[in-house]
Parts: C-alpha cells; structure tokens; sequence
C-alpha cells in the first residue's frame, strides 16, 4: 500500500509540472489568445460585415494608420529596427506589420464564424421587441 501510495505522488507531482510547463508556453501567447477568441466568439460578424461592406473597413485601417502612428511614437525597438523572419524593417514598418497581422486575423475570424465552423459557440440570439420594451425599468409603461 505504501508503494501505491509513494507512486501516486510521483504521478501527481509530474502531472503539477507538465501543467506548469503548459502554462509557461501559453502565457506569453496568452493576449493573441485573448485577441482571437473575442473577435471569434464575442463579435456577431453577420450583423458588422454588413457594416464593414458599406464603408466601415475605412474606419478600421483609419484606426489601424493611426496606432502604427502612434505606437511608432512612443514605443521604438531599442536599436530603431525591428527582426520579423529574418528582416530587419524600420520603426513604423516593423509596427505596420504587426498592425496589419492583427487586423487581418480579424478578418480571418470574421471568415470562420461566417462559415459556421464555430457552430453553437457563436450564436446571437435576437432580443424580441417586446422584451425590450419590458425590460423592467419602467420605460413605456407611464400613464398619461
């Protein structure tokens, strides 16, 4: 019994430390993650690609031009160029990269949960009229 018991703390003791091994190779991804999971599960993509089809994506590389603006500003590499694969762009080329990395990761969720490939995991219910205007908070409902 004592042996089972020895063994079993061995089994427990590397499962600790494949979980903490696991954890310190996802952290540092841990905001991509983030970044995937809302535009994936969060954004209800069949009412903003209408949006984005009637001028929208402007507004989108507006924003996007602008944080490659100011992020150049305020956070240069510290030898003024940056290492992405073996290249070396300058300052606002190395950000403009990065931006456009993340909108088009955008995009691409935007592709699958259009596609279904998400499945339940991204459904929208509609909110009724009705529930709205009886929400509870008295709005409509006054006597005049």
């Amino acid at each position: 019994m004592e042996h089972l018991i020895d063994r079993l703390q061995v089994f427990l003791v590397a499962g600790w430390e494949v979980l903490i091994t696991l954890l310190a190779l996802l952290v540092p991804w841990a905001p991509l993650i983030a970044w995937v999971a809302f535009w994936l599960l969060a954004v209800n993509w069949e009412k903003l690609y209408p949006v984005l089809a009637k001028g929208g994506i402007f507004g989108v590389l507006l924003i996007g031009f602008i944080s490659v603006l100011v992020w150049g500003l305020i956070a240069p590499p510290p030898d003024g160029a940056h290492y992405l694969l073996g290249l070396r762009p300058t300052n606002f080329g190395g950000k403009a990269i990065y931006v456009t990395m993340l909108i088009t990761i955008i995009g691409l969720c935007g592709t699958v949960q259009l596609s279904g490939a998400c499945g339940s995991l991204c459904s929208f219910p509609e909110e009724s009229s009705d529930e709205h205007e009886s929400d509870g908070h008295g709005h409509g409902d006054h006597a005049h």
